[in-house]
């Protein structure tokens, strides 16, 4: 029988190489998508995150990001620009043609989900429910060598 985090890291390799093969199509990688939805949630909440804002809120490394910006924002995906209270602080936000990009994907993704939760009784069931709730007391509870 396999351990709880070999099971957790079989679902997140199992999940992670779906949407990387869902979304290569549209020449979006996983890490891409996570970081371009998330920016997208963001910004429809009226939000315009830093590159440290978004970070925390997709759990990438914040170098990650960085890369990950420079190399969208080249790609005419995002605009970084420094925020004017603060200059060492960088503002992301989808050009048109980021938004483009992003929502067919997020549908592509949302199908994706579909798939994966339908034995738990999709997205809306109870068993799902619990699921997400049992995943974000794990994701909450600090490991040791955590800041």
């Amino acid at each position: 029988m396999s351990t709880p985090g070999h099971l957790i890291w079989r679902l997140s390799m199992k999940w992670r190489v779906a949407v990387d093969r869902a979304l290569a199509p549209a020449g979006l990688t996983h890490a891409q998508y996570v970081f371009l939805s998330s920016l997208f949630g963001l910004e429809r909440a009226g939000n315009t995150p830093s590159q440290r804002e978004l970070a925390d809120e997709t759990g990438l490394e914040a170098l990650y990001t960085s890369k990950l910006a420079r190399s969208l924002d080249a790609d005419g995906l995002i605009e970084r620009t420094r925020d004017p209270a603060d200059t060492r602080t960088i503002r992301l936000s989808l050009t048109p043609r980021g938004r483009e990009v992003v929502e067919p994907a997020i549908a592509t993704v949302a199908e994706l989900l579909d798939r994966l939760l339908a034995p738990l009784g999709g997205r809306a069931g109870d068993r799902t429910a619990a699921l997400s709730r049992e995943l974000t007391l794990l994701l909450d509870t600090p490991l040791k060598d955590e800041k």
